[in-house]
């Protein structure tokens, strides 16, 4: 549980902009029906509730004006026209970003812990995106807002919830490192001076061929609603490490196996085998798959420096293009699955996503070629090791436990760096319980039998 001590509205600084109208890019509208994307933060933060209250806040409040200045979109709100046009993202003077102050008795070590919790209990920390407004020719829909939750002499959980069409992880992540930079600085001179300021114009997405225009005439006529909360979720959380030696073992074995492949990289092996693990502990849930069943794979790409012409790195919004792979469900449940699952992603990797003329073809077809795998068996991945919010320091020091709540409302897996292991990787998961205890078991195992062929090969 949590208990609301405030609640406000952040505007950004006055008189930097007064108005702002953003075109949905083809990038943009494949999510307008896609679930929130919510992220917490976990700090060590052990002082008392005056102190946050009178100190804390204020300048979470204040900084948070200040980068606003910098992520005017972030303030915007998504006008979804009650006709056939495009929506649009829309800033005036005035609007804001909703900020939830509140607190909590929870138990922060459990909420911290890796071990499996009942998913359901982080709820109480994350921000709800307010209602969407009825306007005569369109609906208003908020895309953004926050939650800071105390937990007193022990720490604080800053809670992220955005709609995805107004930024993909690059752009989020961007913004929330932003904050904790102005807040720990008590200034934006800093982020001024590296030159990382964000880059919000959509010319810069270029669209010779229409696809916009394909995507919005396949999806116009659903309709947008706002997201609700379905508790329970019976499911429970668990975070499992991967370490650096754990990796070097994934990427040797897959080398002894498969000579001809170029060495396979970090993600390669660690989807790959978090991938066959999942595979492999459906039964003990009462999973029933036929053996020729396809299992896929899917994960982002960031376009950016995959355009012609590239897009600057600084770009914010949406850039990602997605690229699949597909076994049978035999294949992976076999001792040669996890071998199979890497050379298969390695491969996709090698032949589309490293080759810059490859990525984009078919775009126009992604939405259709997506939307005929609903109800398959897909994995995706959410996060990214190249976004380390584990650097987001707000000036209490570094984040105890990132959680990627948004994963319970579907099949995929967080990854980001590892918070205390150089070149060790975080895995997140939300699963049934019956599950979950099935693929630690399978995940522990695997590992474990690693290390034995490699003492056994010295």
């Amino acid at each position: 549980m949590a208990t609301q001590l405030e609640h406000c509205e952040i505007l950004p600084p006055p008189a930097e902009v007064t108005e702002l109208t953003l075109p949905l890019t083809f990038f943009d509208i494949p999510w307008l029906y896609f679930h929130p994307i919510q992220r917490l933060l976990f700090y060590e933060f052990p002082w008392s509730k005056p102190y946050f209250l009178e100190t804390i806040v204020p300048n979470l409040k204040k900084s948070l004006s200040l980068t606003l200045k910098h992520y005017i979109p972030l303030a915007s709100n998504l006008l979804y026209p009650s006709s056939n046009k495009k929506p649009v993202f829309h800033y005036v003077v005035g609007d804001s970003v909703s900020l939830t102050i509140a607190e909590s008795s929870h138990d922060f070590n459990n909420l911290t812990a890796n071990y499996s919790r009942d998913a359901d209990q982080f709820y109480p920390f994350v921000p709800q995106l307010p209602p969407p407004k009825e306007e005569a020719e369109y609906k208003t829909f908020p895309v953004f807002c926050l939650q800071v939750t105390l937990f007193p002499n022990r720490g604080v959980c800053i809670g992220f919830t955005n709609h995805h069409t107004i930024g993909d992880a690059s752009s989020i992540v961007g913004f929330i490192k932003a904050w904790a930079s102005i807040s720990k600085h008590g200034g934006d001179s800093q982020l001024s001076e590296a030159k990382s300021l964000p880059l919000f114009d959509r010319s810069v997405i270029k669209d010779p061929s229409g696809i916009a225009d394909i995507y919005w005439s396949q999806i116009k006529n659903f309709k947008l609603l706002s997201s609700s909360l379905h508790l329970p979720t019976n499911k429970v959380r668990a975070t499992y490490i991967l370490h650096q030696a754990d990796i070097k073992k994934l990427k040797d074995s897959v080398s002894a196996q498969k000579p001809d492949l170029v060495q396979p990289s970090s993600f390669v092996v660690t989807a790959a085998y978090v991938w066959t693990c999942l595979v492999k502990s459906g039964p003990a849930s009462g999973e029933e798959v036929d053996a020729d069943e396809p299992e896929y794979f899917s994960f982002a790409v960031d376009c950016r420096a995959r355009l012609n012409p590239p897009v600057p790195a600084n770009y914010f919004g949406n850039c990602l293009g997605a690229v699949m792979v597909k076994r049978k469900h035999q294949e992976l449940m076999e001792n040669e699955g996890f071998f199979i699952a890497a050379e298969a992603i390695a491969e996709m990797i090698r032949t589309k996503v490293n080759k810059k003329d490859e990525m984009m073809k078919g775009a126009e077809n992604w939405l259709v070629d997506f939307a005929e795998l609903v109800g398959k068996r897909v994995l995706t991945v959410a996060g990214s090791p190249k976004f380390d919010l584990y650097e987001a320091d707000y000036g209490w020091g570094r984040p105890k436990k990132l959680e990627s709540v948004s994963i319970d409302g579907d099949d995929s897996f967080s990854l980001c760096k590892s918070r205390d292991s150089e070149g060790s990787l975080e895995i997140g998961l939300s699963l049934t319980k019956n599950k979950m205890d099935a693929f630690s078991a399978i995940f522990d195992s695997g590992l474990g039998i690693l290390s034995k062929e490699v003492v056994h090969s010295k």
